[in-house]
């Protein structure tokens, strides 16, 4: 079967059978074997027919990395995208959108997903975060019945149960697809700083050999500290194997290891790269020009020697792309996220190390995780063979553990489900008691403990976590006899910290905020401190000060620790309010300059569903007016 020019896989002829007959499908193949073509198939079926297709992405950068593909291929006119920050075409045939924009469609039944014919669930296994996941679980409990399904991912291990649980709770069939062999070939090895590129087996044996001095009694000292090993010198041993992704899971790691490689002089100057970014940063404002991250880019980029991270403005994360999708870059530094879907395969694929700090503690990757990321190493039609390497530190050398984590993705999809205040608001608002308690069981979770015969079990944990998050809610007067509120109707449009939202927004306390004031707050529930951030100048006033003591008085929001940092987010609210640019506020802390930039766009995110939720004119414009100066103090930043 052949397909725009394309002589098709088996894998991908048996999806497509599968769309054709109208099945839900899960597709479990490599990266970059073709998947993505099984989600074009259906968009180029059904928008021919006025159909309306969504795809969902895990992260927005793979979200608008889809819409500039498919706009290119189908007509602007005919996508559309929605992230939250950014709504494009809403009314179009083709839908991107992040995961949780079409659970909040789906949740409370949106109109809009009335003519969908298939949501194209793009990395699946994300319902597997521990964070995240119960997103994805919710988003397709809550999918119509006439809805159908392409889930992607690498690897499923099981696959089958992921399937028999949308058939259990859907009713209609599913088409499991498994390929397993990869166009590219991989091979997976490791970099010991004594033995350079080798195996596990290799450095265990290394390791295991007892201090020869200490075992024949001359000498009770150790053996001399082997130093950990060098991504610069990995990078000398592979320069015939690139270009290549050098994954680190420090953001100012990826920064100092271009700087250190570049400095190293292993590669010549490409003059063709410097005319490239004179010219994407020609237009651009000198503030831009002066950012410490673009200045760094700017030495190591010549080299080609770039880094990528969620900490950098959209202009330079986009040169950064441009020039990889060029050819142009030899070795790119990036965190974990641009593992995810994204198009940009590699030669190459280096870990700094198997460990990672997750928001808690640090702890190894597990296989899924692993293979994620090594899966971008290979070039279909471009590399004959593709190459993993793993940097070792002795000191935290595990060899059972390495062994279990890169021989094969052994990982199953886990159920992460949670119930959310918002969640149970809509429940309630959208479905009567009966309802409410099938609903409630036909969760992933509930069907790895009981099977098939999940309908029959009886009722758990989940319901529990409900009745207690219901009581909570009656105390609080966002439901009364089985109904929502004023203040529950409020909060069922609220998608994160609903309950601190609607104290604020829906009570009368908001009435007594002037719009400085109104814009700290939502600025307080939208920061997430960390140890590290500073600010160097900060702005107490008359306004914080009453602040301070409105929240003081009120019983509940004096022993909410969201508000313990207003005196510092002065240092960003206080200059944004009163007209200063966002390079300023740059100047101001320490933050890297796409995380001050995502903080501002939470905030403008918070504020539209907060305008959706309320029907006081008065604060809409409030909010407006906030809004705009939000826009106005970021005005530079998206130029490209």
């Amino acid at each position: 079967m052949e397909y725009k020019g394309l002589v098709l896989d088996k894998f991908q002829e048996d999806a497509i059978k599968a769309i054709e007959d109208n099945h839900s499908v899960v597709v479990s193949a490599p990266t970059g074997s073709g998947k993505t073509l099984i989600g074009d198939y259906i968009i180029n079926k059904d928008i021919k027919k006025g159909i309306r297709v969504i795809y969902t992405a895990p992260i927005k950068a793979l979200s608008n990395q889809k819409y500039k593909e498919f706009s290119t291929d189908y007509g602007e006119k005919n996508v559309g995208l929605l992230t939250g920050d950014i709504v494009k075409n809403p009314g179009a045939p083709i839908l991107i959108m992040t995961t949780e924009i079409y659970r909040n469609m789906a949740l409370i039944n949106d109109p809009m997903l009335d003519s969908v014919s298939y949501v194209i669930f793009d990395e699946i296994h994300f319902i597997n975060d521990i964070e995240r996941g119960y997103v994805w679980e919710e988003s397709i409990i809550f999918s119509k019945l006439k809805v159908r399904f392409l889930c992607l991912s690498a690897t499923i291990p099981n696959a089958e149960e992921f399937a028999d649980w949308i058939r259990s709770i859907k009713r209609h069939k599913v088409d499991v697809i498994k390929h397993t062999k990869r166009s590219v070939p991989l091979h997976r090895r490791f970099y010991d700083s004594e033995l350079g590129i080798s195996t596990l087996e290799e450095i265990k044996d290394v390791k295991d050999i007892p201090d020869y001095k200490y075992v024949r009694g001359r000498s009770r000292r150790r053996q001399p500290k082997i130093i950990p090993p060098s991504h610069v010198e990995l990078i000398k041993e592979i320069k015939d194997k690139l270009p290549g992704f050098f994954f680190n899971f420090s953001r100012k790691k990826c920064q100092d290891n271009a700087l250190e490689l570049a400095k190293a002089n292993i590669f010549d100057i490409n003059h063709e790269i410097n005319s490239i970014i004179r010219n994407k940063l020609s237009e651009a404002s000198p503030e831009i020009n002066n950012l410490q991250s673009t200045k760094m880019l700017r030495q190591t980029l010549p080299y080609g020697i770039g880094f990528h991270h969620a900490g950098l403005i959209p202009i330079m994360k986009e040169l950064v792309e441009e020039l990889f999708s060029k050819g142009l870059i030899k070795v790119l530094y990036t965190t974990e996220t641009f593992a995810v879907g994204i198009n940009m395969p590699a030669k190459t694929v280096c870990f700094e190390s198997l460990r990672k700090f997750d928001g808690v503690n640090f702890r190894f990757l597990n296989s899924k995780e692993y293979f994620q990321i090594a899966g971008r190493a290979g070039r279909r039609g471009i590399d004959k063979e593709g190459f993993v390497y793993s940097m070792v530190d002795r000191r935290d050398f595990d060899y059972g553990l390495m062994k279990r984590i890169t021989g094969s993705d052994i990982e199953p999809i886990k159920s992460q489900f949670r119930l959310s205040v918002n969640t149970v608001l809509n429940l309630i608002k959208m479905h009567e008691q009966k309802e409410i308690e099938r609903i409630l069981k036909r969760n992933f979770y509930t069907f790895q403990k009981y099977g098939r015969n999940f309908d029959k079990s009886k009722k758990g944990e989940v319901f529990y976590t409900f009745n207690n998050i219901k009581k909570k809610l009656s105390r609080m007067n966002y439901i009364q006899q089985n109904f929502l509120t004023e203040k529950g109707e409020f909060a069922s449009r609220i998608y994160a910290d609903e309950i601190l939202l609607g104290e604020i927004f829906a009570t009368d306390f908001y009435k007594k905020l002037n719009e400085y004031q109104m814009l700290m707050l939502i600025a307080c529930v939208c920061y997430e401190p960390r140890k590290r951030t500073e600010f160097y100048k900060e702005y107490p006033s008359k306004d914080t000060k009453d602040l301070f003591n409105k929240l003081g008085n009120d019983k509940y929001f004096r022993k909410n620790r969201k508000f313990n940092h207003i005196k510092e987010l002065t240092a960003m609210v206080h200059p944004c309010y009163h007209g200063k640019d966002i390079f300023e506020i740059m100047d101001n802390t320490n933050f890297l300059e796409g995380d001050l930039i995502r903080f501002f766009r939470q905030i403008l995110d918070r504020m539209g569903q907060i305008k959706a939720a309320t029907h006081d004119n008065v604060l809409i414009d409030m909010l407006n007016n906030c809004q705009k100066i939000i826009n106005d103090c970021l005005r530079d930043i998206d130029i490209i």
